[in-house]
């Protein structure tokens, strides 16, 4: 019978912790301000459970400036191992009975220690090998502890870091605390693992530890031991005959399916994370998963669309759409301006050689920049699109993660397309179009006739703009040809429907002039456009 977590509450905060905090932010000297270099001591300064607060905070580049972000990746998580007895402790205290009634053997040397919990390797009384990992004990209290003081020195946060009208720091732990809870509870990591395991169970070459759902609760997990390679121990790989290439590409895929597909991704795939056994790339360390609602799943595919045509004004929506907007008003002409620009790096690339980890920790930069908070999801899944890029520089360079997107993306609609419901939907947007056109003539004759007796008018909402009025009049011209260039092209195709004569080619010669000089109008629009944007 699994047992359930009991409810905890972070009990009332230690006068010594207090004090111990208050030294550390003293020996950095955070009245003078608080640098990334300042942040990350300050974290491993204060123990583990700072360290895990550092680790999650990483990945939030959206609500975090990116210095700080980068200086954060750089903690490492040194800790003492518990003692034996402790871990015999915490075991029988969950299992109320012998270690020697469920294991038939049980290392007592550590796999690995954390902040969290620690890693040892048993083997049950049936004989199956299998992994252990046992929380710390008082680690809930501890950091409940210590969020709850991180709270209270919110103000202090605020005024120490210069950033408390771009960052909401209140809002930073609120989210750690309920991240690292989510952590500290080895049933949602259970679960996580079934979940997984059901939404790749029809692909032969993917897989994850089978855990023991009869030994496992809130503060033990046991699961299966994987035996095989690192991913990205290559020269292994190529000795036990495997194809790099291959392992590559199905791993990239894989990944894809499981942001594109599932929205249900594992959120930290370093290369320890990944093993190659007997043909086969397994998941382990489904702790921490990436979430991503079929809202959120739809925009990320328009993003990767956009980016892929640099289309600035889609990328502009999805941004929009995606975050929570905090703060003042958005300047929508900044944010479009950010985009062009990141776009222009990104944009002039061969779409293989472009790197989607990059462009995502970008947005995510000008998001925050534009006091737009983005879900958790997306956060997590921008650092582990990086981390993916890097696996696979290593296994296999020369394939792209973005072309599997883009193609993975392609057959998937392929594969959804639904026939009736397309002309259902775009049966109707014709008849509304067909309808409006009616009018379209007309509009522009008005249009015509105003702009000619000089009464057309162009309210503009100019903000902060000190450009001459030259440059309006520029604007001006090039909508009154962008109107003349649509009213000759409407005029044409009417005219090329007639049995008018002469003709040229079957087509009333009126109509083919009508085109000749419509093409020569839009093509200078074009050019004109064209070559303001390179002298940006």
């Amino acid at each position: 019978m699994v047992r359930k977590r009991k409810k905890e509450k972070p009990k009332k905060t230690n006068g010594k912790r207090m004090k111990k905090i208050l030294s550390i932010l003293v020996k950095q000297d955070i009245t003078k301000g608080l640098t990334p270099e300042k942040l990350r001591l300050i974290l491993e300064d204060l123990g583990p459970t700072f360290v895990k607060v550092g680790q999650i905070l990483s990945m939030r580049q959206d609500v975090l400036p990116r210095e700080y972000c980068k200086e954060l990746e750089k903690l490492r998580t040194q800790v003492k191992p518990m003692a034996y007895e402790t871990v015999i402790g915490v075991m029988e205290n969950e299992y109320s009975r012998s270690m020697a009634d469920i294991f038939l053997e049980f290392n007592k040397e550590s796999l690995g220690s954390a902040s969290i919990a620690q890693v040892h390797a048993a083997v049950l009384k049936d004989g199956s090998k299998v992994v252990v990992k046992i929380q710390r004990p008082g680690i809930y209290d501890v950091m409940a502890q210590d969020i709850v003081l991180l709270q209270r020195a919110v103000g202090v946060l605020n005024i120490a870091s210069g950033m408390g009208n771009v960052v909401d720091f209140r809002m930073i732990l609120d989210e750690i605390w309920n991240t690292a809870k989510l952590e500290m509870d080895f049933l949602n990591e259970a679960q996580n693992a079934h979940r997984f395991f059901k939404l790749n169970q029809d692909i032969n070459y993917v897989s994850c530890p089978l855990i023991y759902d009869e030994y496992t609760t809130s503060k033990v997990l046991i699961m299966e031991y994987i035996e095989g390679i690192e991913i990205d121990q290559t020269e292994a790989l190529i000795a036990a005959g495997y194809d790099l290439k291959e392992i590559g590409i199905k791993f990239a895929e894989n990944f894809v399916k499981q942001v594109i597909d599932d929205g249900f991704f594992q959120a930290d795939p370093h290369p320890g994370n990944i093993i190659i056994r007997d043909g086969q790339i397994i998941w382990i360390d489904l702790g921490m998963m990436g979430t991503l609602s079929k809202r959120d799943m739809g925009l990320f595919r328009r993003s990767v669309k956009a980016i892929a045509i640099s289309d600035i004004e889609s990328l502009e929506g999805v941004i929009l759409a995606m975050g929570v907007h905090k703060g003042p008003r958005i300047n929508h002409a900044k944010l479009y301006e950010d985009i062009d620009m990141m776009l222009q790096e990104y944009g002039t690339e061969d779409l293989s050689n472009v790197n989607i980890g990059r462009v995502m920790e970008e947005m995510m930069r000008i998001a925050g920049d534009n006091h737009i908070a983005m879900p958790s999801g997306i956060s997590m899944l921008s650092r582990g699109v990086i981390t993916i890029e890097g696996v696979i520089s290593v296994v296999t360079p020369e394939i792209n993660i973005v072309s599997i997107m883009t193609n993975h993306m392609t057959g998937q609609e392929l594969k959804d397309f639904d026939l009736q419901k397309f002309i259902e939907t775009n049966g109707r947007r014709f008849l509304i179009s067909e309808d409006k056109s009616i009018d379209i003539p007309g509009q522009i004759s008005d249009l015509l006739r105003q702009t000619n007796k000089g009464q057309l008018k162009v309210n503009l909402e100019l903000l902060g703009s000190e450009e001459p009025l030259g440059e309006i009049d520029k604007m001006v011209n090039k909508i009154v040809t962008c109107v003349i260039t649509a009213a000759l092209l409407i005029s044409s195709s009417f005219i090329a429907t007639t049995d008018m004569t002469p003709k040229i080619l079957g087509i009333p010669a009126l109509g083919v002039i009508g085109y000749f000089v419509a093409m020569i109008l839009g093509g200078n629009l074009i050019y004109s456009i064209s070559k303001k944007k390179k002298q940006r």
